[in-house]
């Protein structure tokens, strides 16, 4: 039987959205997070995500890039996690059970922001597109808003923004 995964997925409509830069943010090319990425093997990206189909797909894609990656299923797993070992980028569902991704988000920049925590982009990952929901995101600390379904091409030119992938010229 063939996988979806046996060949590099074909291009589709672009299902990504960036939110507003919030004033006074550097550029993405300038952060700490992108910076350290690459310069010792493969970034790392911390997928948090409850849903099992959403995973799989997720951590293939980021696979694909050449990433390395690892897993949380809720806010509560991705905070330890991030304090066990900051990751360069987290990619965040927004609706999860426990500690959804939005108030995830603001106790990592609530830990940034006290220096115990060293910065990394927040990507929202989500369903949800209205404006009222990238805002949300944007005030919670997030640095990007993107929609679900997961578009390998749009993930791709997004996390290409803050991190150095495989392949890619800088």
């Amino acid at each position: 039987m063939k996988s979806v995964f046996d060949s590099p997925p074909a291009p589709v409509p672009l299902h990504a959205s960036a939110g507003p830069v919030p004033a006074g943010a550097p550029d993405p090319a300038t952060r700490d997070a992108a910076a350290r990425a690459g310069l010792d093997g493969p970034a790392d990206v911390l997928l948090v995500e409850d849903n099992p189909i959403n995973q799989v797909v997720a951590l293939e894609f980021l696979s694909l890039m050449g990433l390395q990656s690892r897993l949380a299923c809720d806010g509560h797993e991705a905070l330890a996690q991030c304090a066990q070992r900051a990751p360069d980028l987290v990619l965040m569902d927004i609706q999860m059970p426990g500690m959804d991704g939005l108030e995830c988000a603001r106790r990592l920049r609530e830990l940034q922001r006290r220096g115990e925590l060293a910065h990394f982009p927040i990507l929202a990952l989500t369903a949800h597109a209205l404006e009222a929901d990238v805002l949300a995101s944007m005030n919670a600390g997030m640095d990007e808003h993107l929609t679900k379904p997961l578009d390998f091409v749009a993930l791709r030119n997004r996390l290409s923004r803050w991190l150095k992938l495989p392949g890619l010229s800088s």
